[in-house]
Formats: C-alpha cells, sequence, structure tokens
C-alpha cells in the first residue's frame, strides 16, 4: 500500500500534464514534467516545488470543475456526476502533495555560533 502511495505524486502530475496538453498550455505541461523530474532529486527545495505544482494543480481542477458545471448549467445538462470526479481528482492531487513531506531530508542540527560545518 505504501508504493500506492508514493506513485500518487508522479500520476497526478501526469494527468495534469495531460489536462493541459490537452487545453492547449504548453509551458504547463513543461512545468509538469520538470516536476515529475524533481522528484527523482532529494533536496528540500525540489519537494517543496513539487509540493507547490501540486496545491495550484488542484486548484486548477477546482477551478475547471467550476467553470464546467457553470457550462453545463447553463446548458440545461446534468453536472453532479462531472462535478463529483473533478473534485476527487482535485482531493487527490492535494493529498499528492502532503504525501511528499515524508521525502523531505531530515534537518541537521544547527552548530554552535560561528562554527563553520
Amino acid at each position: 500500500m505504501k508504493r500506492v502511495w508514493w506513485a500518487l505524486p508522479g500520476l497526478s502530475l501526469l494527468v495534469l500534464g495531460a489536462h493541459f496538453y490537452r487545453a492547449g498550455q504548453a509551458w504547463a505541461v513543461l512545468v509538469c514534467g520538470v516536476a515529475v523530474l524533481l522528484l527523482a532529486w532529494p533536496r528540500a527545495a525540489a519537494v517543496r516545488a513539487v509540493q507547490a505544482v501540486l496545491l495550484l494543480g488542484a486548484l486548477e481542477w477546482a477551478w475547471t470543475a467550476a467553470v464546467l458545471a457553470q457550462q453545463r448549467i447553463a446548458l440545461g445538462r446534468p453536472w453532479g456526476r462531472m462535478a463529483a470526479i473533478l473534485g476527487g481528482v482535485a482531493l487527490l492531487t492535494a493529498a499528492a502533495a502532503f504525501v511528499l513531506r515524508h521525502r523531505l531530508p531530515p534537518r541537521r542540527p544547527a552548530g554552535p555560533p560561528g562554527q563553520s560545518s
């Protein structure tokens, strides 16, 4: 089960990249691709950057759900199932950001002032 949780950030970034690819936003696809590569780099800054991309991605999914729901309501079409699916995708993308907090390298204790490491 632990492997499934570790795969969640990568899968979330790939699905987010596919969403942006379909929308024709090449710059966002590139950001998602770089974020996938950063998953392999064990630095705190890399993990924080990927977390930021995932949290912004969750907001993108929520925004997309809201826009599509408004369009469907205006056309008199059903919208509940679509909103539930995209809401679930948004929650999983946000959860992927929190899974990464366990990948942060441990902090080193600070030495006495004036001592270089």
